[in-house]
């Protein structure tokens, strides 16, 4: 092809011609040959080359292709023009130079043929096809850029069958195309830069750039030399370019086609080549096909046309033509849009202007259909819907402005202003744009807010559309971040349009600019404000906001206020200057609705959202009257008032437009039912009082819990108030005696809100006054005790009630003093209760007189001289006097004369008689008494009373009383205080000590065995756990040892303790530390000898005497020397003997000495650690092995039996708690207390480690990337129980750890009650995620122990959507029933029909899926039959819009007069049409019935709802009857399972030897049993290592070597301890770091070993699967041995890390073998030498050693006595039997749990089945049954319905149009088949 892109002639076979390269070995030159082979035979071409190449007859040689392939007669006739041969001497020669072959490379044809089809796709919604119109359009503006007159486009569509093929064509008046120009045009790529417009060289011209014009409309628009060919292409298969060039006669007419290019590929021509026909103008002589008739026409109309050009398109595709036809208004509108500047000139088209300015260029597009139709035409000028008329007719205000980059880089911008006007916003809607989705979540559009999210500029390029490229905004016109003047939704009431030159580069398709946002937003960019065609340098972003602040003022009438009531001064304003005036009105009217004050409202996107009342609405600025303004204020007073005692002020757009009145007076009341209703009263203890009770006196009432409730019966202690701090409620609770002279408050008592016990009022025991009584609860406020809020009382409770007299107990006689002997006497009684009331006797009282009699009496004298007996009564009161107030000084004792007397007021005497006297009112009183026993009646004198830093004078109170006998319900009863000082006789016995015991809230706690058996006392070890229950306490035996004062203490000790303690104070104490001193004679008589003046001459003496307490007094009355004071110094206790000595006399005595006085606590027995001064290593949470023995010593360490001392234990950290999770190194005191004096203890230092195996956390691990499509499966959760150390647990069972989910939001660190209760049916085997879409919780909990739970976080889980699958609605519809009758209503199908795409589970899952819904009507069959039902618009199909996968069908009808057959049924199919790349999506099928008549529709309307109906009452009942049997099925699986599982249990249980016939009845006694019997075998004495480990269990330690292994037999166990004697103390850790801290921790003294730097050997050992011993060759015995030799570290057992000891006793072992006797062990190391085998050390199991290197014998061979290893051995495995009685307690307790499931399936199988048979249950069956038949009567009715049809002639005439109507024939042939079908009457 010629540069020029004029088409080359074909070349002929003629001209053929080859080259031929001469490759031989002695060619030194591949010289190439070009030979014309054209009309040339194979031999002569052969004899051709020889002649070339000199090559002789006898020569051979070979020709070949450059791949090898040798050229005979039949390749040589394929050889092609230019082929490249080698000439060689055979065809695998190798080449001796290198050769070169021409190739041509043109580009295929579908280069251009299919360039439209990746050039041109949709974008935004839009269709492509007219932007590929505009390609050819743009030609044509460019053609007719120069003409003179009016500018021509006309763009043909035409698509009528009678005048041949569908065809384009585009056609314009311009200056045409000459025949190099028209050869330019179909050279692709050839831009209008690189053209060469001339045939000659002086005719060679370059291209011009036209001239700068306002919004650069220079029509230079086509460019690039490709949009012609891809835009035809794409449109059809075919394009002719008819053009006249102007100033030349001829036409001239290029055709191309990909057809044309098809034929070329396969003829092997050249393609892109053609040919350009010349003809004179009109001539169509060249038309002589069918298909392209219409160009006669076409080609006539050139006549008298001075230049044209004519683009044809034929082969249009069918997707096109029927887009052209049913979207004529929308593709006409969008080139409208694309070129409306040049349609309507630089201003736009603006309607509402009076001057239209002339035509800019006419545009006319014809629609030429099938005839008759009429042609369609239409001027691009008449359209008014294109979205820049929109724009520019819907502004009020225009901002101009200019951005300029470099010289030549120009761009005209304009931004228009769309005012709110009343009710809406006039910014006009793109109807190609679609939805965008509202990712803002705090953000809840009530209308379109404007633009919303489109970017404002739409960008034209040379005066034309570039339809995909758009500018968002620039800084200085986007919306302010901080400060703005205007409101913020005036930003998106601007719309714009930038006009840029060809400066800026777009793509070839002209579809997108490249990089002019880019570029614009540069910094050198420099914009500039347009004001009156005239550039201004200012501040644009000023100008901008100045202006847009102006247009809000001026254009914006968003709300009308209406009722101006004044104005008034906002303080609430920060800024002062706006602070007023604000103007007040009544109401407003705002978006068709009307606000008023008073009005409830709800406010929007405010924190938190507000209800409450209208007050005013508020706008700032002096007004007068109604008004319209953008905006303004609100006041608003919160509702309920009760709550929010306020007035809030918001902006009127914050008002919830959407909301309902009735949504707003809901949620109001939901508020106010928070406030407290009512009080709720319960009885803890079971004894209510009812209304207008009646109770005797006495009777305690309570206690009481009160509970404060809302309406909603939740339980409440404060007002929820959000504006009032901390208001808290309390209980007011007052009781009233109504007595004769008025009300009297007896009881009154706050009650304060407690968390455990809510409101708690004690009991009340004074209710003993006669008469009615009133107790009233009230609520009231606890900082001001008001009972109102908000005006409303708080809640109340009154309860009435009565008060009686108690049954008489005591009787009160008249004392009659004289009576006479034989004579009857009257003796009146009167009856009262305890509390002094009369009351009545009871009406079977009996009296009954007694004469009582006693040893002591007084005589009394008759006058009659009769004597009276009478006793003295029991002590009954205590009178003191004086009874006034007495006045002492500070320092001064004080005395009180006290009498004893009966109930008769006689001094009385009783034994223990102690009247004690307590002062009260300081600190530091003492406690007095004195023994009124034998005389009823004595002084008592208290010490001296001594107060510090008294002022004026200071009352005491004096209380006096006698500890007696405990009686209940007494008064006589001396409360004991703590630390309180009791007078007692030395070596009496203090009895009846009763006690109570009380909780926290005061309240008596009863006593239990369980309880009692945590009272201890510390003056006896005997306890009588029956006596502590009925509150008795041991008494106490006063000793008579002679000190000042003993300790006596009690004290409950649990969880918590709590104690009491008092001290005795000893009376007449005796010393007993006396001796008396006499000389006597040889007969043992008294002398004389001693006198006082003898006391020089006697000594003392004994070993560790104290002297320096020794007395020697002398006696007068006696006349002998008493010697006291004796005491020993040091020793222990025991006899000891005192010399006395008097000048040369002698005289022992033998005296037991006991301990002194206790002043030390010293540990006897502890562990090993602490002796060595070392820390004790213990668990956290756990107790130590070993037992502390403590010892309390005197100060010469003698054990003291004192028990008087308490011993404690006390922590010097205080985060040594059993709550507080210690960890690291502490130490604790041990001290004790005895009386007054702490006693010191020993130190002992402790190592709280992390417990490995206490699990305090759970880890849970998953792919959070991962997901959660509903239905799937989850992803693998991996659950980590995480110990104290922070490393995993291994012994957790996985049935103890549960999964649990529940859908909702988090519910803190517990799941809801509901879903914990649900706790034992979890498992962890959830596996498919649910079906439902939502927010899901997942939480793991692992269950440690019978009552502890620990918790995993709560992970939170979106389950999304499955994949889409269906179309569905949101109800199914019932069966339309229609009727082609006049009345639209007969005729609708549906009314409304809301269809979403959803997945297999009916979840929505079309949210990012759009498009439409095609609704058609087919057959039962679904076939598209003809006589099918149309639809209003006299269509088959409908389309609506399908958003987010949502689309709403509404009216959806038929036509009137709609086709289709009488009685027929048909079915309505919506089928999903989804924009890019979807999945298949079942359509939705509707099945409806047509009839002709209206009365038929209502018959068949009536039967087909009633069969709806049924279908889906059915359909319901067999829901529930299927699910009843699924349910039986499976209770009826789960008991079989049980059963099943019982079964195998008790076979496993009966292979181990335990009988099951009868274990169901005592397997829980069984079980008990068996662990008891586990029990003893663990107690069973078995060998033990008792080596001190405290480093196991500490991170990274396996323990001491002694503890790793255990071995079976004794025997074996003592010589293998032996032989690693030396090792057995070595303490093993797996890591380094734990080997140095036992290094530091013990300073070195401790051996230790690292795991893995043990000896490789041992490694190798351990990992070995099997290696024999050293006899044993190649599985034989290299000789026979004897002893049974046996490898030492096959014996061990290893009861945990068994992997790593195996490796640690390889080490230590290495292949040591242990064989019978020494006799064995050398028969053995013998024949292992002998066969040339290493030996290695053998031991024999009585002890013996051979060494490796063959020594034994001697001592350090010989094992010593098991005894005397010292506990250095290891221990002995549990027996057998504990493995099998663990395994029989194991499937018993599984046997039982099974056995329990089974009874409990089994009984709700039972219940189901009893349900199934229930009357109800059959009820349902027998309704189901009537239904089923029900419905088929209905249905045969609808089936045999007849169908009628009607003739043609009767019929009514049809409104389809006639082209889609059948022929004539084919009607009347349908017409007589329905009338053969239709019944006869």
């Amino acid at each position: 092809m010629a540069e020029s892109g004029v088409p080359q002639p074909e070349t002929s076979q003629v001209s053929r011609s080859i080259s031929v390269f001469d490759c031989r070995p002695e060619s030194k030159a591949a010289a190439e040959k070009v030979l014309a082979i054209g009309g040339v035979a194979y031999k002569e071409f052969l004899q051709a080359v020889r002649k070339e190449f000199s090559i002789s007859g006898k020569e051979k040689f070979v020709l070949t292709t450059t791949d090898r392939r040798e050229i005979n007669a039949d390749v040589y006739g394929e050889l092609t023009d230019g082929k490249t041969l080698h000439l060689l001497h055979s065809v695998d020669q190798e080449l001796a130079v290198a050769t070169q072959e021409r190739i041509e490379y043109l580009p295929h044809y579908h280069t251009i043929v299919q360039s439209g089809q990746y050039e041109y796709y949709a974008s935004e919604g839009r269709n492509a096809l007219p932007y590929a119109f505009a390609e050819l359009i743009d030609n044509a503006l460019s053609a007719t850029s120069k003409n003179p007159g009016v500018r021509s486009i006309d763009i043909r569509l035409l698509f009528d069958d009678t005048q041949g093929g569908s065809a384009v064509v585009v056609m314009d008046n311009g200056r045409g195309m000459t025949a190099k120009e028209l050869n330019n045009w179909a050279v692709y790529r050839l831009s209008k830069f690189n053209r060469d417009y001339g045939i000659f060289q002086s005719d060679h011209s370059s291209y011009v750039r036209p001239s700068p014009v306002p919004r650069s409309l220079n029509s230079d628009i086509s460019y690039f030399g490709v949009g012609g060919k891809q835009a035809v292409f794409y449109i059809g298969q075919s394009v002719r370019i008819i053009s006249k060039p102007l100033g030349s006669p001829d036409v001239h007419e290029f055709v191309m086609s990909k057809e044309d290019f098809q034929k070329k590929e396969k003829n092997k021509e050249e393609i892109y080549s053609g040919v350009i026909l010349n003809r004179k103008p009109a001539d169509d002589s060249h038309v002589n096909t069918d298909e392209e008739r219409f160009l006669h026409s076409l080609v006539r109309e050139e006549e008298g046309k001075d230049s044209f050009t004519a683009v044809v398109i034929t082969a249009v595709q069918p997707e096109h033509i029927t887009y052209l036809k049913q979207d004529f208004n929308s593709w006409t509108r969008e080139l409208a849009h694309i070129y409306h500047y040049y349609v309507h000139g630089i201003h736009g088209n603006d309607i509402l202007t009076q001057f239209k300015s002339a035509p800019f260029i006419l545009f006319q597009i014809c629609l030429v259909d099938r005839s008759p139709r009429i042609p369609r035409l239409l001027n691009l000028r008449e359209i008014d819907k294109d979205m820049q008329t929109l724009y520019i007719n819907s502004s009020v205000a225009e901002f101009e402005f200019k951005a300029s980059r470099g010289p030549d880089a120009r761009v005209e911008g304009v931004i228009r202003y769309h005012p709110f006007l009343y009710d809406r916003e006039t910014y006009p809607e793109d109807p190609y744009a679609l939805t965008p989705e509202n990712d803002d979540d705090d953000c809840f559009v009530l209308q379109a807010e404007g633009r919303g999210k489109r970017p404002i500029f739409e960008c034209f390029w040379n005066g034309r559309l570039i339809p995909y490229s758009s500018v968002d905004e620039f800084e200085w016109c986007a919306r302010p971040k901080k400060v703005f003047t205007v409101p913020l939704e005036c930003y998106n009431r601007i719309s714009g349009v930038l006009f840029t030159n060809d400066s800026f580069q777009v793509s070839t398709n002209k579809l997108t600019f490249m990089d002019l946002e880019l570029q614009l937003r540069d910094k050198e960019t420099i914009f500039t404000r347009v004001l009156n065609g005239q550039e201004q340098r200012v501040k644009i972003n000023r100008e901008f906001a100045v202006w847009l602040k102006d247009c809000h003022e001026h254009y914006d009438k968003q709300v009308k206020f209406l009722g101006f009531q004044g104005t008034t001064t906002r303080t609430d304003v920060p800024t002062k200057r706006l602070q007023s005036p604000w103007a007040k009105f009544k109401a407003i009217k705002w978006d068709g609705k009307t606000y008023k004050s008073g009005q409830n409202v709800k406010s929007l996107k405010t924190q938190p959202i507000l209800f409450g009342s209208i007050v005013q609405f508020l706008l700032y600025g002096d007004h007068e009257g109604d008004i319209y303004a953008t905006g303004g204020h609100v006041q608003i007073a919160l509702e309920p008032k009760e709550l929010y005692n306020e007035v809030r002020t918001i902006p009127i757009s914050k008002i919830d437009r959407q909301a309902t009145a009735a949504s707003i007076k809901k949620n109001i009341e939901d508020e106010l039912a928070k406030l407290p209703d009512q009080l709720r009263i319960t009885w803890p203890e079971g004894n209510p009082w009812p209304e207008k009770a009646v109770r005797p006196a006495g009777t305690p009432m309570g206690p009481i819990q009160v509970e404060i409730l809302n309406k909603k019966g939740e339980a409440m202690s404060r007002l929820p108030v959000a504006n009032v701090n901390a208001r808290k409620l309390s209980i007011d609770l007052k009781v009233m005696w109504h007595s004769p002279k008025g009300d009297v408050q007896t009881n009154s008592h706050i009650g304060i809100h407690s968390p455990k016990w809510e409101y708690w009022f004690k009991v009340m025991e004074n209710l003993n006054k006669l008469g009615k009584y009133t107790m009233r609860l009230q609520t009231i406020l606890s900082e001001t005790s008001a009972n109102e809020w908000a005006g409303k009382k708080l809640p109340h409770y009154e309860l009435h009630f009565s008060i009686k007299g108690k049954k008489p107990l005591v009787s009160s006689s008249l004392y009659v003093q004289f009576l006479c002997l034989g004579v009857p006497f009257s003796l009146p009684v009167e009856f009262k209760d305890e509390f002094g009331h009369s009351t009545q006797p009871p009406s079977d009282i009996k009296p009954k007189l007694e004469c009582s009699r006693s040893t002591k009496i007084h005589v009394g004298t008759f006058a009659t001289g009769v004597t009276s007996f009478y006793t003295l009564g029991p002590p009954h009161l205590l009178v003191v006097s004086p009874e006034c107030e007495v006045s002492i000084e500070n320092g001064t004792p004080v005395g009180f004369q006290v009498e004893v007397q009966d109930e008769f007021q006689n001094i009385t005497t009783h034994s223990k008689l102690i009247v004690r006297c307590q002062l009260l009112g300081a600190p530091d009183l003492t406690v007095d008494a004195v023994d009124c026993s034998n005389t009823g009646s004595g002084l008592l004198l208290t010490k001296p009373i001594q107060l510090k830093k008294v002022g004026t004078e200071h009352i005491l109170t004096a209380k006096f009383g006698i500890p007696v006998r405990y009686v209940e319900d007494s008064n006589d009863v001396m409360v004991l205080q703590n630390m309180e000082r009791i007078d007692w006789t030395a070596g009496d016995t203090l009895g009846s000590l009763r006690f109570r015991l009380y909780d926290e809230g005061g309240r008596l706690v009863p006593l239990t065995p369980k309880l009692a058996n945590n009272i201890k006392v510390n003056w006896t070890a005997e306890v009588r756990v029956a006596e502590l229950v009925n509150g008795l306490l041991p008494s106490v035996s006063v000793t008579t040892t002679a000190q000042s004062e003993h300790f006596y203490q009690v004290a409950f000790r649990d969880q918590h303790t709590v104690e009491t303690s008092f001290f005795i104070v000893y009376k007449d104490c005796v010393c007993v530390c006396v001796i008396d001193v006499e000389v006597v004679d040889q007969y043992g008589n008294k002398t004389d000898t001693l006198s006082a003046d003898s006391l020089k001459e006697i000594s003392v003496t004994a070993n560790n005497l104290d002297t320096s307490t020794l007395k020697v007094e002398w006696q007068n009355s006696s006349g002998s020397v008493l010697v006291h004071g004796v005491r020993f110094s040091a020793g222990s206790p025991g006899p000891r003997e005192l010399c006395f000595k008097y000048q040369e006399f002698e005289e022992f005595a033998r005296v037991k000495v006991m301990p002194g006085a206790p002043v030390k606590i010293i540990l006897l027995d502890a562990p090993e650690m602490v002796k060595d001064t070392c820390p004790i290593h213990v668990f956290n949470g756990r107790g130590l092995n070993t037992p502390f023995l403590l010892q309390l010593c005197d100060e010469w360490e003698n054990p003291v039996p004192d028990q008087r001392v308490v011993i404690a234990i006390k922590t010097r950290s205080p985060q040594l708690k059993v709550s507080a999770k210690p960890r690291g190194y502490f130490s604790t005191v041990t001290a004790g207390r005895c009386v007054k004096n702490s006693i010191p203890g020993p130190i002992v230092k402790l190592n709280v480690m992390a417990d490995p195996n206490n699990p305090v956390n759970l880890n849970v691990e998953y792919d959070t990337e991962a997901m959660l499509m509903a239905g799937d499966v989850f992803p693998v959760f991996k659950v980590t129980v995480v110990s104290e150390e922070g490393g995993p647990v291994r012994s957790i069972s996985p049935a103890d750890l549960s999964m649990l989910l529940w859908q909702g939001s988090a519910s803190g660190s517990r799941p809801p009650p509901e879903v914990s209760r649900s706790l034992r049916n979890c498992t962890t085997s959830y596996k498919e995620i649910p079906e439902r879409v939502g927010k899901y919780m997942v939480q793991f909990v692992l269950v440690v122990g019978k009552s502890r739970c620990l918790w995993s976080s709560q992970i939170a889980l979106n389950v999304v959507p499955n994949k889409p699958v269906k179309l569905v609605p949101d109800t199914v519809p019932p069966t339309p029933v229609v009727s082609n009758s006049s009345t639209q209503a007969n005729r609708t199908l549906l009314e409304k029909l809301c269809l979403n795409i959803m997945d297999k589970y009916n979840n929505p899952a079309g949210l990012r899926f759009s498009g439409q819904v095609v609704v058609k009507v087919l057959s039962v069959e679904g076939e598209d039959t003809k006589d099918l039902p149309r639809f209003q618009n006299k269509t088959k199909t409908l389309t609506y819009s399908l958003t987010n996968g949502q689309s709403t069908i509404t009216n959806l009808a038929l036509m009137e007069n709609s086709p289709g057959e009488d009685g027929a049924e048909y079915q309505l199919q919506f089928c999903p049409v989804i924009q890019g790349p979807a999945p298949y999506l079942a359509p939705f099928t509707l099945l409806f019935r047509f009839y002709n008549d209206a009365e038929s529709q209502k018959v068949v309307a009536a039967m087909s709802k009633k069969r709806d109906q049924l279908s889906r009452s059915i359909e319901m009942y067999k829901d529930i009857l299927e699910t009843n049997k699924q349910l039986i099925s499976e209770l009826k699986s789960q008991v079989n399972d049980s059963t099943g599982r019982a079964s195998q249990l008790k076979s496993e249980l009966s292979k181990i030897g335990l009988d099951v016939s009868k274990l169901s009845d005592v397997i829980e006694d069984l079980i008990a049993q068996k662990k008891a019997e586990l029990e003893r075998i663990q107690n069973q004495p078995r060998r033990k290592c008792t080596m001190p480990d405290p480093f196991k269990g500490s991170p990274d330690v396996l323990g001491k070597i002694a503890h790793l292994a255990q071995v079976e037999d004794d025997d074996v166990a003592k010589v293998i301890s032996w032989h690693l004697l030396g090792d057995m103390d070595c303490v093993v850790t797996e890591t380094t770091a734990a080997a140095r801290k036992i290094y530091d921790e013990t300073q070195g003294r401790q051996q230790r070993a690292v795991l893995c730097l043990l000896l490789r050997s041992g490694f190798h050992l351990a990992t070995l699967p099997y290696r024999p011993l050293p006899h044993i060759r190649n599985e034989g015995n290299l000789f026979h041995p004897v002893g049974n030799p046996v490898f030492v570290r096959d014996l061990l057992i290893f009861p945990e890390h068994a992997e790593s000891c195996n490796m640690v006793f390889a080490s230590l072992l290495g292949d040591t073998i242990l064989v019978d006797d020494l006799d064995s062990a050398n028969h053995y190391r013998k024949g292992v030498v002998q066969s040339k085998v290493q030996c290695p050390t053998l031991l024999t199991r009585h002890g013996e050693r051979i060494r490796s290197n063959g020594k034994f014998g001697g001592l350090q061979n010989k094992a010593p006595s098991i005894e005397k290893l010292r506990g250095q051995v290891f221990g002995a495995p549990l027996p057998k039997e504990y493995q099998t009685t663990c395994k029989q307690i194991k499937l018993l307790q599984q046997l039982s749990v099974a056995i329990q499931k089974t009874w409990e399936r089994q009984k709700d199988y039972d219940s189901h089945m009893q349900y199934m048979k229930s009357p109800e249950m059959k009820e349902k069956q027998q309704e189901l049954r009537q239904q089923e038949v029900e419905l088929r009567d209905i249905e045969q009715k609808l089936t045999s319905t007849p169908v009628r049809s009607f003739p043609a002639s009767a019929a009514k005439p049809s409104n389809v149009d006639a082209a889609d109507s059948p022929p004539a024939k084919r009607a009347r042939r349908k017409t007589r088949r329905a009338l053969g079908k239709s019944p006869t009457s």
